[in-house]
């Protein structure tokens, strides 16, 4: 298949996108395949995420997902891959010391990642510093954390109490002090979400965070409405308008820009 031309994004190209007010679209891929169909539709971002542990290898979680998955994974997405910005998740434990989180970012990088993504908060901020000392940029992740599923107590949203909302919000700004450049925010009401994209100088890309943040996640098998079972409230299944994954892709990325998505009835409102 010809591929066509396309400008390679940069990390300076997605502050400008939060300096102009410009919402910046993201989805998840887990091989090359689908990489090349998310260029196509002009997707800013794409996420190797450890979701691949939920929707290709069939776990209930995130935790059974290992380095050496996500790099046979970042692998193959990185060979489909030609102008999005690509990012990779670090798996559960592999980031827990200044050694290990060295040693697991170094492997993403060159399996092809351009940034790696962990979650937490101020107690990752020292290790997030190390990263980027090393000239790796690096993506926080707030609110409902997978790796955390356990100790949060399942899959829920994330905030609703003012002192943990008000806990969120300095973690955000401890991970944009450590030098992270970009945060994703997950399962939060929308007015926090807002509040959090106000504080931050960094782009703040949301997943049931609202439309008033500078960007959307999804999980791609969410979007073409193949991931089974019980759908979570932010998730829109795009192709039940259209009739073609390419048309469902560039409906999810035009929804996004035109802040058509997501609506109230994917978002989550305060207490």
């Amino acid at each position: 298949m010809a591929r066509s031309a396309r400008k390679k994004l940069t990390l300076p190209d997605l502050a400008a996108m939060k300096a102009r007010g410009r919402p910046i679209a993201m989805l998840t891929a887990y091989d090359a395949s689908f990489a090349r169909l998310l260029d196509q539709a002009e997707v800013d971002c794409v996420l190797v995420g450890d979701s691949l542990g939920n929707v290709i290898q069939g776990c209930d979680s995130t935790l059974p997902v290992t380095v050496d998955d996500m790099v046979y994974h970042v692998e193959a997405v990185r060979r489909g891959l030609e102008g999005a910005w690509l990012v990779a998740d670090l798996p559960f434990l592999s980031y827990h010391d200044r050694a290990s989180a060295l040693s697991s970012a170094g492997r993403l990088m060159r399996a092809g990642a351009e940034m790696v993504k962990l979650e937490g908060g101020a107690s990752v901020a020292s290790v997030v510093h190390e990263l980027v000392l090393q000239g790796i940029p690096v993506c926080g992740h707030l609110g409902l954390t997978p790796q955390h599923v356990h100790q949060i107590g399942g899959y829920r949203v994330q905030g609703y109490d003012e002192l943990l909302a008000q806990k969120l919000r300095e973690d955000a700004l401890a991970l944009e002090a450590a030098g992270a450049t970009l945060l994703v925010l997950e399962c939060v009401p929308s007015a926090l979400a807002a509040s959090v994209r106000d504080a931050a100088c960094i782009p703040v890309i949301g997943i049931g965070a609202g439309v008033d943040v500078d960007g959307q996640v999804l999980v791609i098998y969410d979007v073409l409405g193949i991931s089974g079972g019980h759908a979570p409230r932010f998730v829109k299944n795009f192709m039940a308008e259209t009739d073609s994954i390419e048309g469902a892709l560039s409906a999810f990325v035009k929804a996004v820009r035109e802040r058509r998505f997501p609506g109230p009835e994917h978002s989550y409102s305060g207490p």
